[in-house]
């Protein structure tokens, strides 16, 4: 405490003055001196004993400080006495707790990351292993040229999914990132559906399916087209993929004064609740999937459109199919 410079000079000034207050009194009476005396060794007492007090409580918060540097975010120090030494000391824990905050939110981050490479790696293993036996194959001068063409195809066709994967993996990252500038553009929604469907790529799977399309005429919708897109081609592709044989996938939209709803609806198997809950998480493969899903494409339509301050939800039923229910609010008039 004495080593505190403010303190010093406090000392050597109320010396002074209690000096000079002395030999005043001692110009008048004795009583008077004895009357300074007293009074100035009390103040200086209780002077000590305020500044010593002081001293111990901010002790007590740089031990708390270093605690916290040391990764120890339980502690407490809030309490409800005015003074300037509890409004600091609420003040820290409120850094502290935002600091809790970050370190679990980092903490998550981690483990997200952990397993995202875990599943990433288990997802390009496949093809690739795949890919290195059918190239061992075609290494072969005597392998016939009918099976030649057959695992230059296979060989073609996992090249592709590696591709959408590692394309798909960067762009998730970079919406997670917030390095995507999401532009919005007000558009006709039946002109914005042709556009998703004639970037559909076509593959025997979507010739065979007839999508009927039906909704308002005048119907308008604000999103980034390019990403909103892309958020729709995967929604629609799902549901290609889940109907059967012969079934049609359905495009409804209606629009109000606050947003526009677009529902894609497929007549497929349905989703059970247990799956609805985990069906835009980024890898999961639901029961009814098929073996070259990977679980990207669903969880990058989620991430699109709530990153536009959308939403998409689903409505299913065992055996009745399954409808994504997209919403895209209008902008506020000023």
């Amino acid at each position: 405490m004495l080593r505190n410079r403010e303190i010093k000079v406090f000392l050597v000034l109320f010396i002074i003055i209690f000096i000079a207050s002395i030999l005043v009194a001692m110009f008048t009476n004795i009583s008077a001196v004895v009357l300074v005396g007293i009074v100035g060794i009390i103040y200086m007492i209780l002077f000590i004993v305020f500044t010593w007090n002081r001293y111990r409580l901010i002790r007590k918060l740089a031990e708390y400080v270093r605690d916290i540097s040391s990764g120890n975010y339980a502690l407490d120090v809030r309490d409800n006495v005015e003074g300037e030494l509890s409004i600091l000391k609420n003040e820290i824990y409120k850094v502290t707790s935002k600091l809790a905050e970050q370190s679990s939110a980092l903490e998550e981050d981690k483990i997200h990351l952990v397993d995202s490479i875990s599943d990433i790696s288990h997802q390009l293993k496949t093809p690739l292993t795949s890919m290195t036996m059918m190239a061992d194959f075609l290494a072969s001068p005597d392998l016939p040229e009918a099976k030649r063409e057959e695992f230059s195809t296979v060989l073609l066709r996992q090249l592709e999914r590696i591709d959408w994967l590692v394309s798909s993996l960067l762009k998730l990252s970079k919406i997670d990132a917030g390095s995507v500038q999401f532009v919005k553009e007000q558009m006709n929604v039946e002109y914005f559906i042709e556009y998703v469907l004639e970037r559909i790529q076509k593959n025997e799977r979507t010739k065979e399916t007839t999508i009927v399309v039906n909704g308002e005429a005048d119907a308008l919708i604000s999103c980034d087209k390019n990403w909103t897109a892309e958020a729709f081609i995967n929604v629609i592709n799902n549901c290609i993929e889940h109907s059967p044989q012969g079934e049609a996938v359905e495009i409804r939209w209606k629009t109000n004064a606050l947003y526009t709803q677009i529902d894609v609806q497929d007549h497929g198997p349905g989703i059970s609740f247990k799956e609805r809950t985990q069906i835009f998480n980024r890898f999961f493969k639901g029961e009814h999937a098929s073996e070259d899903s990977v679980g990207i494409g669903l969880a990058m339509a989620h991430s699109i459109i709530t990153n536009q301050q959308g939403s998409i939800e689903i409505d299913s039923e065992i055996g009745k199919g399954t409808t994504f229910i997209i919403t895209l609010y209008h902008p506020s008039k000023k």
